[in-house]
């Protein structure tokens, strides 16, 4: 096979056979899927049925597993050593452990279909993400490491253009070769290598900002392949689940209440003490004026009113912009409601709607419309922050398991700050005041996107948790609804 790892001459019994495998080791192995962390999957039938019996690596601890999560969220792949364990090694293992849970349920199929431009594979996810590892990490600090295949540059590059040319998005589903089983021996070669670079440079402080930069990224990442296989489901005429889901209890949303915001001026931005993102950074001071904030994002129930009030069909409610596309793309509904305005498609298939619960998949245009029919308007990303400065990092996040927005809670206070839906603001993704892009091709992560888009604040239902803060600041096109996006009100004055 070569260093390539293209298997010209792989019969198709032998990927069928050699998937077979990835999608049943984890039961050969006291219940948890191990990747071989040495060699690659084989090209023949033969070395491929060898496979599980090579060494793996089970010495290292799982991270807690919550039993009442479905199978896609608790397959854990370890490819660190307890003996020469760290808190960067640990949390990498957990971090790279959770992409392959995610993509677990999935088949072969599945990972190569591109549903949309703006959505990858889950195959093109799992390699991406180990190619920033290969490429920011291995190549620069593992004396002697070896790529898996030269042409890998090309093919998961995302748009680091200062390291190379690379496929264009709209081609990834192109990508038939190399296979899903190529990929995870990828994702096993580069994991392989980075356990032996953290046992002999584990403390090199820049070692660890690039691996803690790298597990953030994968983490964005992971969020991502839930929406794109979403989207990709939803084009099914079968509607399938992604996974078994938990039945939301019935539940009534708590009445609409508003918490003034404190006027003046606010520290914005990442304090320090833990990783950011260059674009939450420098922190600096914003001014606000007297505005209050919606107690809970706004549900189901309140945005069927708008559209049974002719919201999609009334101009005057719509930025020029937003009203253009609602003529162009004839929407009339939130992406994923069906025609009869009951039913929506979810990870877990086709569900009725819960009025109480929020409403997602709003595009900025869907959400600013709602706002000003509602007589109210949406926050800016500093009047958010400064309100979720105070508030504890707690929330439905992916780890929960609903993966889809739950109703909130009775209580006093702002409710659903954190996971759930993330939250539209008004605020153009622009950089802050003396902003400094990272340096080298790792500039290009963040600084250039700024430009057109809309910031949105707070993390979903999808988010990984533990990897959202106040100061995180997610950015879209005003016209792309594939998210977990919702709506929480504001207006000028309590």
């Amino acid at each position: 096979e070569g260093d390539g790892g293209q298997g010209q001459n792989r019969t198709v019994d032998t990927v069928i056979f050699s998937h077979v495998l990835y999608q049943l080791s984890y039961l050969a192995v006291g219940g948890r899927r191990v990747l071989d962390p040495r060699g690659r999957w084989a090209v023949k039938a033969t070395a491929a049925a060898a496979f599980l019996t090579r060494r793996t690596v089970t010495d290292y601890p799982d991270p807690p597993i919550d039993t009442r999560r479905t199978r896609s969220l608790s397959t854990t792949n370890p490819v660190t050593r307890a003996a020469h364990a760290t808190p960067v090694a640990a949390a990498l293992h957990t971090v790279r452990a959770q992409t392959l849970a995610l993509a677990a349920p999935l088949s072969a199929e599945d990972a190569c279909v591109q549903s949309m431009p703006d959505a990858s594979p889950a195959k093109w996810h799992l390699a991406h993400t180990s190619w920033f590892f290969e490429h920011f990490v291995l190549a620069a600090h593992a004396p002697g490491y070896r790529v898996f295949h030269a042409r890998f540059d090309y093919l998961f590059n995302s748009y680091y253009f200062t390291v190379g040319q690379m496929q264009q998005r709209p081609g990834r589903g192109l990508i038939s070769r190399p296979s899903l089983a190529e990929i995870l021996a990828y994702r096993a070669h580069v994991d392989e290598a980075l356990a032996r670079l953290l046992e002999s440079a584990g403390g090199d402080s820049e070692l660890e900002f690039l691996l803690t930069l790298g597990m953030h990224h994968e983490q964005q990442h992971q969020e991502l392949l839930l929406t794109d296989i979403k989207h990709l489901f939803a084009q099914n005429p079968l509607l399938p689940a992604y996974a078994e889901l938990p039945r939301p209890a019935p539940a009534v949303a708590p009445p609409l209440g508003w918490l003034p915001g404190q006027p003046g001026i606010a520290a914005i931005g990442h304090a320090g003490g833990g990783f950011a993102f260059d674009n939450e950074t420098p922190r600096h001071h914003a001014l606000l004026g007297a505005h209050a904030l919606a107690t809970r994002l706004a549900t189901n129930a309140e945005f069927r009113a708008f559209i049974d009030d002719g919201g999609y069909t009334n101009p005057a409610l719509w930025l020029s912009d937003g009203w253009s596309t609602v003529v162009a793309e004839g929407w009339n509904r939130p992406l994923y409601w069906q025609e009869d305005l009951e039913h929506e498609f979810t990870l877990g298939g086709l569900a009725p709607i819960q009025p109480a619960a929020p409403v997602i998949h709003l595009s900025y245009y869907e959400a600013d419309a709602f706002a000003r029919w509602a007589g109210c308007r949406l926050p800016t990303e500093f009047e958010w922050e400064a309100a979720a400065a105070r508030l504890p990092v707690q929330g439905n996040f992916a780890a929960a398991g609903a993966l889809h927005p739950r109703p909130a809670a009775a209580g006093a206070g702002l409710q659903q700050v954190y996971g759930d839906a993330w939250e539209w603001t008004q605020s153009p993704y622009a950089p802050y005041p003396g902003f400094r892009p990272l340096a080298g091709s790792l500039g290009e992560y963040n600084g250039k996107f700024m430009c057109s888009q809309l910031v949105l604040r707070g993390g979903s239902c999808a988010t990984p948790a533990g990897h959202v803060r106040p100061s995180y600041r997610n950015f879209f096109y005003p016209g792309q609804r594939w998210q977990f996006s919702g709506v929480r009100l504001a207006k000028d004055s309590a």
